[in-house]
């Protein structure tokens, strides 16, 4: 709609009558309600009576229209205005008279003619006819991409069927759609091709056909292309077509853009539908679009499109800038269209909470070399705190990098940007600053280039021209003088341009002349009246006449000169500016004066006000609103409007408002003003729209009852009264028909005469006047009705129009026919189609219908045909047609129960509501008006409708509509289980109890204390209560507490001492203002005693825990290296606290001592096995007690342990390992810890290996292994190792196969060799020591048992030489077992390193003896070798030494050293010992190895199977 505003005291009525005799008529039957109301009549209507009154001149007033003396003064007043233009008025009479003469008899011809004609289309109807092309095809040649319409017109009877052809080829329509299209209408038959191409060219032909034979039509089609267009067609005539230009076009504006609110950051689109004639494609209408009667043109930030019937505009970044009037403008054959609405544009989410709104309207003015004025438009704010600075940004054209310009806010909407780079451009954007944040940025300005303006004007300076002989002209610029300036001159007109509170803009012209070298300025400042002039720019060189300065100290006035300075020198000084010194920025406006509101629609309000009386370079208004009631403002504009007149919209229909304005200017917002009086938002008060649907009930054959549908705007007032008039179908002059007002819609028409037509039309009246007359009815001939069927129904209106769904409504048919009517029919149809649907395949008897399945958005008109015993009577006239789509914030009926009163009701609140709106309640849409049985209530927009006492009775379908409104309505369906629902909360608060989160419960406390409480949801500081325990009411005092908390609710009684005489039951009963309720406790048997032996224990433990006790008992955890720990926790304890481990009542003693000062104990028990099961205790004990916790490591707390045992030894499972030994081939698997109670399983190819000679299973603390003993094929195969914790298994595989298989069998069988070797070879077995001593002259004798199989060879070594046997050393070797060495009287020289090769063919073993001879009296020398020292031999009882016998024997007087027990295998045990000479001392020692034998000695007497470590394969890491 068009934004223009018009004031009040400007505004003409609807209802303005056009001469005064009208506005008298009005008045007059304004004040006598008994008088005819006459409509606000036009010319042609007064001259209509002028003519009839010239028809009649016997006419005589009627009594009804005889005036009162102040109508007779009115009259004559009114005849003597109106009597100087009566000459004019009766010629305009007699020339209407002649006119409508002429008409009347042309009526006449044509009924005649009409009458006659059809009478021959009767008979010629009858007469077959084979077609025949009354109008046929014609050639056509025209230009390529443009339309052509080939169109014949045939006869035929019956009427022929055409079929066109291109080329002897039937046309289709859908093979290329938008290409051809083929219409028939009113026996024209056309064919139409869209842009035609070359192709097209080709002979067309129309074949028309009936039953009695065919016809063709055929015309040839040339489409030429222009030259240089392409080849041109084969025929030669070029067709001439005439140019047409748009403003020839004939445009109608069909749909139009609205009111649209957008929001920054968002796109939005206008756009108009039009009719375009002719519509040509290449040839688009001229449209322009205005922006607050600013032309736009198309950019990135606005979007134009004309085409196709359809002019769009779209902005897809919206800002703030581009809130404002817009308008379409577009140029046709009669001069322009032109539709206008306004664009709201809101404020983005803020950058923070409570920050400002962006900036808008940033623009550069001033554009200089190195400097530029940045001028913007303050933000609204409203509920945000005051703004306190700006921000300005610059950024580089073609960049994004954003560089703020002030270091500190600027407070005015001015800032002076220095410092650019000439020949740069230049984008600039503002923040604004209040307490709470900084705004999100504005819009970015458009691109400025900094560039001396003044430079350039020199360069394209002005020219003098002088004249020779006045022939030759000589042009000579002002540049060229310049050449012979060196030193520049002095700038001129110093002065400050702009002077605020933050900065201060110096201006200058520049010198004249200057030069052609690069000029630049320096400026000096002095205090006024000081002269102490100093330099401000010092480290910048200025380029242009500007420049800001923002140093000045408040107070003080200054004065300025500027030198022009170029390569050559410096200028003097310019004339010193006048004193400047800084104002204050307080600036803004004055607050505007009074604000007026007035209505304008139903959604909008129209507000005036006063201009400020001090206005300060006004920029603008921003309006804000305010709900009536609601202490939040709502801004009604975002952009400073201009104007002292603003239309508010977007408002709820209904609501009320108050407003306030305030004043722009640079520095900022005005004071607001003073709050306008609260407005209502509904439509201005005017004359009701015209009533229409004017339907006929009945008519007996000398009256007619008519009925009519009410207007559809009311104009802001009640419709208060109709008004009908009627005249003759072939008659002009309408004479009223009923003299008092008619307040319902039917009215029955007397005194017509039967068989004659009539026509009818209605006015509506409300407390403006009488509104406009409805269109005329169509002709009703009054004649009486006999027929048997019921007559139309009438007064179809819909109700709860929904996306889907819709309940039409009627009113019986005042004529019912032959009987009753027993019931009705609905039909509906899509609107523009006559294919009507019955939606009821039975007749419903009540007089509305729920319709579903409805499109959303699609149009449906309705019709109603009622039904009697005698069959269907006649259809009701067509229905408004009606859109399926709810009203905007639409709200659905609400049942619920009054929280005070607990009355049950139902409520609506409309989305849209006026002053003169009422709600009107149904039941089964009937309305309800007086019932004793509900009662109804509205304020505001809401309305309640409550039950009085409700009950079965009340059950059905309640609707409510909202008149005077675009049909707010709603219903809701009253069930029984709903119905008791709400009867069970309403006896609820009307009888209320105190709800309980919990019931009464008992707690036992920590000092053996009982608790009894209850909780309730909520009570009041006036809540009472009582405790009884067994039928006693017990009170607060010695032996219990009573107390409650309103807070949380709860009410409690605590029993310090509970002993078996507190068995029974225990009630509270509570009252709080109306509500009261009561909760009861059972505490007897069973349940009282296990309360009673949980008191005792809390007492006990109270007891317990005054000397040092045990805050946690005994519990165990299992270290990451699998150890067990057994833990507790003390509390109360000192230092002398003694704290001790028993197991089975032995004392344990751990290497580290308890510290009980730490909080926690705890005893290690590495390598957990079933050796470790037993009950152990911790006993805490002091001077003031003692405390004891047991824990027993037996049945389930042992697996407990082993599980968790097992679940980080198996976490920790390496893969399986292979290892071969010389009994077979071992899997491994390495882990933090294993012991045989893990629940651990082989398996071998999924089934379970069992522990055998075959198979061996066995383990060791690091390590799990399973041993394959002889293997054989049958062992290859994948094998596995099962670690289950009791909630999770571990599993680790190996598959022993293939080559891993091959391998492994192999390295066995060297192994075994290796170790039947080893058990064969040539060793010595035992009887040697390491070192032996002995004093000279004594007898020596090593004696040693060797073994090997076969029988080894047996050699003895002094100093690496072999000795032999003679008399001094005898070497002898018997039975193969017993090999010595016997040296008589020993000498120093026999000392030496003695040694022994015992060797057979699959090896041997070499052992060494040291062998140390003192003199008699020497001191025993120190054993070597690093063995300890050993008791000295005690020599032989007989001075001569015993010789060995070859042979074993018993032990002989001469000792021999004996070898420790451990060192000697079983088997040796069986055998003699050599004794030595008791003087000999020898030093044990193990037997070493040769160099040959791979496997050393220690594992002679090895029993278990386990391999040594020096075997064992590399640990692999842990897992």
């Amino acid at each position: 709609m068009p934004y223009k505003v018009t004031p009040w005291y400007r505004r003409k009525r609807g209802t303005q009558v056009k001469t005064d005799y009208a506005c008298q008529h009005t008045r007059s039957v304004v004040k006598h309600r008994t008088e005819r109301k006459s409509s606000c009549k036009s010319v042609s209507q007064v001259q209509a009576q002028a003519t009839e009154a010239m028809a009649e001149p016997a006419y005589t007033i009627p009594e009804f229209r005889q005036r009162t003396t102040e109508g007779t003064e009115e009259y004559q007043r009114v005849a003597t205005n109106v009597s100087k233009g009566l000459s004019v008025i009766q010629e305009e009479i007699h020339r209407m008279r002649m006119v409508t003469k002429a008409q009347v008899d042309s009526l006449a011809i044509q009924r005649e003619v009409k009458e006659r004609m059809t009478k021959r289309t009767d008979w010629l109807d009858e007469i077959p006819k084979m077609p025949d092309f009354v109008l046929a095809l014609r050639p056509h040649t025209v230009w390529e991409k443009t339309p052509i319409k080939l169109f014949c017109t045939v006869q035929g009877n019956p009427r022929p069927v055409v079929k066109w052809y291109k080329g002897g080829v039937p046309v289709d329509p859908l093979s290329a759609p938008g290409k051809y299209k083929i219409e028939n209408k009113y026996g024209v038959h056309s064919l139409i091709i869209s842009r035609c191409v070359v192709s097209d060219t080709a002979e067309y032909s129309a074949v028309a056909t009936n039953p009695h034979g065919t016809a063709t039509s055929m015309a040839t089609v040339t489409v030429k292309r222009p030259a240089g267009g392409g080849e041109l067609c084969h025929l030669g005539l070029v067709p001439h077509l005439t140019e047409i230009h748009p403003s020839k076009l004939e445009i109608s504006l069909l749909d139009r853009f609205s009111i649209s609110f957008g929001q920054e950051g968002g796109a939005i689109s206008l756009m108009c539908t039009m009719v375009v004639v002719p519509d040509l494609p290449n040839v688009p209408p001229i449209a322009q679009w205005y922006r607050d009667d600013k032309l736009l043109k198309p950019s990135q930030l606005v979007e134009m499109f004309v085409g196709g019937g359809v002019a769009r505009l779209t902005l897809p970044h919206l800002a703030k800038d581009d809130e404002g009037l817009y308008t379409l403008r577009i140029f046709t054959k009669d001069g322009t269209a032109e539709h206008s609405a306004y664009l709201f544009v809101s404020d983005a989410a803020p950058s923070a909470p409570g920050a400002p709104g962006a900036p808008m309207s940033v623009k550069a003015y001033d554009v200089n070399a190195d400097y530029v004025l940045v001028a913007w438009k303050p933000p609204n704010t409203v509920n945000e705190a005051a703004i306190t600075g700006y921000f300005v940004d610059r950024c580089e054209a073609g960049g994004d990098t954003w560089v703020q310009c002030n270091d500190a806010p600027v407070k005015v909407c001015k800032y002076p940007v220095h410092g650019l780079s000439v020949g740069h451009s230049y984008h600039f954007r503002v923040r604004a600053v209040n307490s709470a944040g900084i705004s999100r940025p504005s819009r970015k300005s458009d691109k400025v280039t900094a560039l001396d303006a003044a430079e350039n004007e020199r360069l394209q300076g002005k020219e003098e021209v002088i004249k020779i002989e006045g022939k030759y002209d000589i042009v000579i610029k002002d540049d060229d003088l310049e050449g012979y300036v060196t030193i520049p001159g002095e700038p001129t007109d110093l002065h400050a341009s702009e002077v605020f509170k933050s900065y201060v803009v110096l201006s200058w012209k520049p010198p004249s002349p200057r030069g052609r070298a690069p000029l630049w300025y320096v400026i000096e400042k002095c205090i006024a009246g000081t002269g102490a002039w100093q330099r401000i720019n010092t480290a910048v060189k200025l380029h242009s006449p500007r420049y800001p300065v923002f140093d000045l100290q408040d107070g003080h006035k200054y004065q300025f000169r500027v030198y022009s300075v170029n390569m050559y020198g410096s200028s003097e000084a310019s004339a010193p500016s006048g004193p400047v010194q800084k104002v204050d920025e307080d600036g803004v406006p004055s607050a505007p004066g009074q604000v007026v509101a007035t209505r304008n629609t139903k959604s909008s309000v129209f507000v005036q006000w006063e201009a400020p009386k001090v206005p300060k370079n006004l920029i603008g208004y921003y309006i804000d609103g305010r709900v009536v009631g609601a202490k939040e403002w709502f801004p009604c504009n975002h952009k400073p409007f201009r104007h002292n007149r603003f239309v508010v919209h977007g408002l709820t229909p209904g609501e009320s408002y108050v407003f306030r304005v305030q004043a722009v200017n640079i520095f900022g917002l005005s004071d607001e003003s003073q709050e306008s009086s609260p407005i209502a938002v509904e439509p201005a008060l005017a004359t009701p729209s015209a009533p229409f649907g004017i339907t006929m009930l009945s008519s007996d054959g000398s009256s007619i009852t008519l009925a009519w549908k009410s207007p559809k705007h009311c104009g802001g007032s009640k419709v208060s009264a109709y008004y009908i008039d009627r005249r003759d179908a072939d008659g002009l002059v309408w004479k009223e028909v009923n003299l008092e007002a008619v307040t319902e819609r039917v009215c029955t028409v007397d005194n017509l005469t039967e068989g004659n037509f009539y026509e009818f039309k209605v006015q509506a009246a409300n407390m403006a006047g009488v509104g406009v007359p409805s269109v005329p009815s169509a002709p009703m001939k009054c004649e009486a009705w006999n027929m048997e069927e019921p007559g139309p129904a009438y007064d179809l209106s819909f109700s709860e129009v929904r996306s889907h769904s819709l309940v039409i409504l009627w009113k019986a048919p005042f004529y019912t026919g032959a009987s009753a009517v027993t019931g009705y029919f609905v039909d509906m149809a899509k609107k523009g189609s006559s294919e009507f649907t019955t939606l009821n395949e039975e007749a419903v008897s009540h007089r509305y219908l729920q319709v579903s399945g409805l499109e959303e958005g699609e149009t449906y008109v309705f019709r109603v045909r009622a039904v009697n015993t005698k069959g269907v009577g006649k259809a009701s006239q067509v229905s408004e047609p009606v859109c399926a789509r709810a009203l905007p914030g639409t709200k659905e009926i609400e049942a619920g129960v009054d929280e005070e009163t607990g009355d049950i009701f139902l409520s609506l609140e409309a989305c849209e509501i006026c002053e003169e709106s009422k709600f009107v309640w149904s039941k089964n849409y009937k309305p309800i008006g007086d019932c004793p049985r509900v009662s109804v209530t509205s304020k505001g927009r809401t309305s309640r409708l409550t039950f009085t006492n409700p009950d079965k009775d009340d059950l059905g379908k309640y609707s409510v509509v909202v008149t005077d409104t675009d049909g707010v309505s709603a219903s809701h369906t009253l069930t029984e289980d709903a119905l008791n629902t709400m009867l069970e909360l309403s006896h609820a608060i009307r009888h209320p109890v105190v709800p309980l989160k919990h019931g009464l419960n008992y707690e036992i406390l920590e000092k053996g204390h009982v608790r009894f409480w209850l909780q309730a949801v909520k009570l009041s500081p006036s809540v009472s209560y009582r405790f009884i325990v067994n039928d006693k009411e017990v009170t607060s005092g010695e032996g219990q507490k009573i107390s409650h908390d309103v807070a949380t609710g709860v009410i409690q009684m605590t029993v310090d001492l509970f002993t078996r005489a507190n068995e029974g039951t225990y009630t509270v009963q509570i009252h709080d203002g109306k509500a009261k309720t009561q909760s009861s406790l059972v505490l007897v048997g069973d349940v009282f005693k296990a309360a009673l032996k949980e008191a005792e224990f809390q007492r006990k433990e109270h007891i317990r825990k005054q000397g040092p006790h045990f805050s946690e008992y005994l519990y165990f955890t299992i270290a990451d290296d699998c150890t067990v720990m057994l833990a507790c926790k003390v509390a109360n304890v000192q230092k002398d606290t003694a704290f001790r481990w028993y197991k089975e009542e032995d004392e344990i003693v751990p290497e580290t001592p308890p510290n009980v000062m730490s909080g926690a104990c705890a005893l290690p028990i590495p390598l957990f096995s079933r050796k470790d099961q037993g009950v152990y205790k911790a006993v805490l004990s002091d001077n003031r007690g003692k405390d004891t916790s047991t824990f027993d490591i037996s049945g389930q707390a042992f697996d407990d342990i082993i599980n968790a045992i097992a679940q980080i030894a198996g976490a920790s499972a390496s893969e399986l390992v292979l290892q071969c030994t010389p009994e077979g081939i071992r899997l491994q698997c390495y882990m933090s810890y294993y012991t045989e109670e893990m629940k651990t399983v082989w398996k071998h190819k999924e089934s379970k290996i069992a522990s055998s000679e075959k198979m061996r299973i066995g383990g060791t603390a690091e390590m799990a292994w399973m041993q394959i003993c002889d293997p054989t094929d049958k062992e290859k195969g994948n094998y596995s190792i099962e670690i289950s914790d009791g909630v999770k298994t571990h599993t680790r595989t190996f598959d022993l196969s293939g080559q891993a298989y091959t391998d492994a069998y192999e390295e066995y069988l060297r192994l075994k060799a290796a170790a039947f070797a080893e058990k064969n070879r040539g060793r010595v077995v035992g009887g040697l020591p390491d070192v032996v001593t002995i004093m000279e002259e004594k007898s020596l004798s090593l004696t040693c048992t060797v073994w090997g199989e076969p029988t080894p060879e047996v050699t003895w070594f002094k100093n690496e030489q072999e000795v032999a046997s003679n008399e001094h050393t005898k070497v002898t070797f018997d039975g193969g077992k017993f090999a010595s060495l016997v040296i008589n009287k020993v000498t120093p020289d026999d000392s030496g390193k003695y040694s022994i090769n015992v060797r057979n063919k699959y090896g041997g073993e070499f052992v060494e003896i040291t062998v140390s001879v003192y003199r008699h009296g020497e001191q025993i020398p120190e054993p070597k070798l690093g063995q300890a020292k050993t008791p000295t031999a005690t020599p032989a009882a007989t001075p001569a030494a015993t010789p060995v016998p070859k042979s074993p024997a018993p032990p002989s007087k001469t000792p021999t050293p004996t070898p420790s027990k451990s060192q000697t295998p079983a088997p040796s045990m069986k055998s003699p010992t050599p004794a030595s000479t008791p003087s000999s001392t020898p030093v044990p020692k193990s037997p070493t190895p040769s160099q040959r034998s791979p496997t050393p000695a220690s594992s002679r007497g090895a029993k278990s199977p386990t391999p040594t470590r020096s075997i064992k394969s590399p640990t692999p890491p842990r897992k």
